[in-house]
């Protein structure tokens, strides 16, 4: 009897009129759902380079695109590392600029000082050197200054 109850109120609420419509738009709603979801895997396979253009299943594609975001993290974290490397470097470069910068303004009030003739100035090696011939003295044009060597950057294979 219960059963017999419960059949007949199913069956009055689908063939009520509007439910029809409901189910429709449910219908419609659903398969909208679906194929965002398959767009959606769509473009993550197309952003996984070692996917484009390929046919895969959507484990195939959760796969291969974790695969690539674990890569892709420890990229940045050698990527951040070798930034973090320069700055240190050029916080050390400019120390030694100033620090010169300071050598060279103390020389120069010293010369300035001492020497009558103010065509010449005393270099930090103790010459004299004339501001007339583009700061080169005879003591240093045998000497090669080289300049700083810069840090070699590890480089990751891709």
């Amino acid at each position: 009897m219960f059963i017999q109850y419960v059949q007949h109120y199913i069956f009055s609420i689908t063939d009520s009129p509007g439910f029809a419509d409901k189910r429709a738009h449910h219908n419609a709603l659903e398969r909208k759902r679906r194929d965002h979801i398959k767009d959606s895997f769509h473009s993550l396979r197309d952003s996984v380079p070692s996917l484009q253009g390929e046919k895969a299943s959507r484990a195939q594609i959760l796969d291969k695109a974790t695969e690539y975001i674990q890569y892709m993290r420890r990229k940045n974290h050698t990527h951040q590392q070798d930034i973090d490397d320069l700055k240190r470097q050029n916080a050390l470069l400019e120390q030694q600029v100033r620090a010169l910068e300071k050598v060279k303004g103390s020389t120069q009030l010293q010369t300035s000082y001492s020497s009558p003739d103010s065509s010449l100035y005393t270099n930090p090696k103790g010459s004299a050197v004339s501001a007339f011939d583009g700061g080169s003295d005879s003591s240093s044009e045998s000497e090669v200054e080289e300049p700083p060597t810069r840090k070699k950057l590890r480089v990751e294979a891709s």
